[in-house]
């Protein structure tokens, strides 16, 4: 059984950086990995991906500012936040999947995280 823990979300000042963090358990195969994100009475939205063989996709919400990294011998995905904005905070989620054409959506991943709460607020 896949399970996908998140952990690392926390208040934070705007400008600030925050790392959140997610460790996967019982897959069978290399997934490729993703990170997506709601805020309060918002849709899930993307935000960054990493394929199983390193390549890494970005949101716009996330250019220039995020940064996705895993590593496979701990089973951790990583997203790496900087110059945070009050409209970043909402619910991140990890997600894994089997491999798809298309990463950048939530139907492309079988197995999900239950969440980390990120605010950004002074």
């Amino acid at each position: 059984q896949v399970q996908l823990v998140e952990s690392g979300g926390g208040l934070v000042q705007p400008g600030g950086s925050l790392r959140v963090s997610c460790v996967g358990s019982g897959y069978t195969f290399r997934p490729d990995f993703a990170w997506f994100r709601q805020a309060p009475g918002q849709e899930r939205e993307f935000v960054a991906a990493i394929t199983s063989s390193g390549g890494t996709w970005y949101g716009d919400v996330a250019k220039g500012r995020f940064t996705i990294a895993r590593d496979d011998a701990k089973n951790t995905v990583y997203l790496h936040m900087n110059r945070l904005k009050p409209e970043d905070t909402g619910v991140y989620y990890c997600a894994a999947g089997r491999g798809s054409n298309i990463v950048t959506t939530i139907g492309s991943y079988d197995y999900w995280g239950q969440g980390t709460q990120v605010t950004v607020s002074s």
